[in-house]
C-alpha cells in the first residue's frame, strides 16, 4: 500500500482510506473484524460523520486496542460554535478516545459557510477544540464546485472532499489546485454512490491521479477490503483496454446520472433537485432505506412537489429526464 502526506496537515496516510457509510448495514462485531484486517494490511485511513447513525460508535467498537494504528477523520453539519461543540465531544464519545485527527465542516452551502466562519459560527468551536488538542486538524466536504473553489482561499482549511470519479469529473482542475496549495484531497464516492458497477475500473481511474491524496470507498465486508484493495495497490499505468470501458461507462451512466452541478436550479416550486437525486441513491444503490428516508425528510420541498414544467432539464448539461426520474424518487421515497 502507497502512503501519503494529507496536505498540511502533515498525516502519513495511506493511499486507500475507509469509507464508513456501508457499516451501518452490519454491526459492531463485523465492523471490528474489518478494521483489524485494515490493521493488518495497512490502510490506516478511516472517515465517518456525525450524520451516519451508528458508524462512529461501531467504529469507536472496533477501533478499542488498535486506535494508535489509524488516522480518525470525522464531520458534523453543524454551523453554530454550540453545536459544533456538542457534535466534537458526541463523536468523541462514540469513538472512545480523548483525540479525533480531522474534524470536517461537512457539506455547507454558500450561505451556511458564511455561518460557520462568522461569529458564534461552528469554526469558533473546532478551533477551541483543536487548541485544546481534541482534534488534530480541520477540513470541509463539499458537493458544489462554488463552495470547493472557496474553500481553497480559505487559511484554516487543511483537508477537502468532494466526488470525484469516472462519471463525476466537475472538480479535477480544483483537485488540481488542492496539491498546489498542499491542502490534502479526500475523494468520496469513487464508484458514483454506487453507480459504476465495476469497482476496480473506478478506484484503478481514481488513483491514477496524482492530485489524490487518499481514496475511501465505501466496505462492510473484507471480500470488498480485498478488492478495493487490490485496485489500489495496483500502480500500472491505465490500459487502453481500461479506458475504453470508463468511456462505455459514461456512456451508459451519462444520460441517467446527476453529478450534482446544480446547473438545474431555481426549480420553480423549490425543489433542491441534486439533493432528491443524492438520498435517492442511498436507498436504491447501497440499500440503506431507513437513512436515506431520514436524510430525505429534512428537504424543505419533496420531489412529489413538481409540477413538471420542465424548465429544469433544458439547463441540464448531461441532459437528465429530471422531471421522470423525480417522480421515481417520489415513488420510492413515499413522498
Amino acid at each position: 500500500m502507497e502512503y501519503r502526506t494529507l496536505g498540511k496537515t502533515g498525516l502519513k496516510i495511506s493511499r486507500m482510506g475507509f469509507g464508513g457509510i456501508p457499516i451501518q448495514k452490519i454491526d459492531e462485531e463485523g465492523t471490528k473484524k474489518l478494521l483489524h484486517a485494515m490493521a493488518e494490511k495497512g490502510i490506516n485511513y478511516i472517515d465517518s460523520a456525525r450524520g451516519y447513525t451508528v458508524s462512529e460508535q461501531y467504529i469507536g467498537y472496533g477501533l478499542e486496542g488498535i486506535r494508535d494504528k489509524f488516522v480518525l477523520a470525522t464531520k458534523s453539519m453543524s454551523r453554530t460554535k454550540e453545536a459544533m461543540a456538542a457534535d466534537i465531544e458526541t463523536s468523541l464519545g462514540n469513538f472512545r478516545t480523548d483525540y479525533i485527527d480531522l474534524y470536517q465542516v461537512h457539506n455547507p452551502s454558500m450561505e451556511q459557510l458564511d455561518q460557520v466562519i462568522g461569529e458564534g459560527g461552528a469554526l469558533e468551536a473546532l478551533m477551541e477544540a483543536k487548541a485544546a488538542g481534541t482534534i488534530g486538524h480541520i477540513g470541509l466536504t463539499a458537493h458544489s464546485t462554488a463552495v470547493f473553489e472557496r474553500a481553497l482561499e480559505l487559511d484554516w482549511v487543511e483537508t477537502i472532499m468532494f466526488p470525484y470519479n469516472i462519471v463525476e469529473q466537475q472538480g479535477a482542475e480544483l483537485i488540481h489546485k488542492c496539491a498546489e496549495k498542499n491542502i490534502g484531497f479526500i475523494d468520496m464516492k469513487p464508484l458514483a454512490g454506487g453507480a459504476i458497477e465495476d469497482g476496480t475500473l473506478a478506484l484503478r481511474y481514481v488513483c491514477s491521479n496524482p492530485d489524490v491524496t487518499v481514496v475511501i470507498p465505501g466496505m462492510a465486508e473484507i471480500r470488498e477490503l480485498d478488492e478495493n484493495m487490490a485496485a489500489c495497490s495496483n500502480a500500472a499505468p491505465l490500459t487502453e483496454e481500461e479506458l475504453a470501458k470508463m468511456d462505455k461507462v459514461r456512456e451508459q451512466l451519462g444520460n441517467d446520472f446527476c453529478r450534482r452541478c446544480n446547473y438545474c436550479a431555481p426549480c420553480t416550486v423549490g425543489i433542491n433537485i441534486p439533493s432528491v437525486f443524492l438520498f435517492a441513491g442511498y436507498l436504491q444503490r447501497y440499500d440503506l432505506a431507513d437513512w436515506a428516508k431520514e436524510r430525505y425528510s429534512t428537504l424543505k420541498v419533496k420531489a412529489s412537489a413538481c409540477i413538471g414544467c420542465g424548465k429544469c432539464e433544458p439547463r441540464c448539461p448531461y441532459h437528465l429526464p429530471i422531471r421522470e426520474k423525480l417522480k421515481v424518487c417520489a415513488k420510492d421515497m413515499g413522498e
